[in-house]
């Protein structure tokens, strides 16, 4: 009985997923993310009150971003060199809010936009948003939190070292 309850489980999980396109892709970019932010490598940076910050790239690294005093709580901003224009995955430690502007300070709007992912608990904001090259700001807060951490990854399943 219990081979037959398994069996019908793995064939609905495998009937769903099958059904459901990309989810299998965006699991994989997830786990990247999620394994990104437990794991490191971390790099330590500072945002900047005002202007595009110091750089953050989609390097398979944690920045570990210390936010600063702005107007209404802590946060600040970091810049994003785009050099392939795609979808790219915010995966943040907490729910800081967090918007993005492209090179002429026009706000680029997030396709999607989670507070958590079932794959992984240490994502606390996920959110896809597609970029175009050149460099793009990530304004931080305003927030109560002094720190947030951010993993960058392209939405597409792709190859990489670690």
């Amino acid at each position: 009985m219990k081979k037959k309850l398994l069996s019908a489980l793995l064939l609905s999980t495998a009937l769903l997923a099958a059904g459901c396109g990309g989810d299998e892709e965006d699991a994989h970019v997830d786990e990247e993310g999620c394994e990104h932010l437990q794991e490191g490598p971390a790099a330590a940076v500072t945002a900047a009150v005002s202007g595009t910050g110091p750089a953050v790239s989609n390097d398979h690294k944690r920045y570990d971003i210390a936010l600063v005093d702005v107007a209404g709580g802590k946060g600040g901003a970091v810049s994003f060199a785009v050099s392939e224009a795609t979808d790219y995955v915010l995966y943040m430690s907490a729910p800081v809010p967090v918007t993005v502007t492209n090179s002429s300070g026009a706000t680029v709007e997030f396709e999607e936009s989670a507070t958590s992912s079932s794959l992984c608990t240490d994502i606390q904001g996920r959110h896809v948003v597609p970029l175009t090259v050149g460099t793009h700001t990530l304004t931080f807060g305003p927030s109560t939190l002094s720190s947030v951490s951010l993993v960058i990854e392209e939405s597409a399943e792709h190859d990489h070292d670690h």
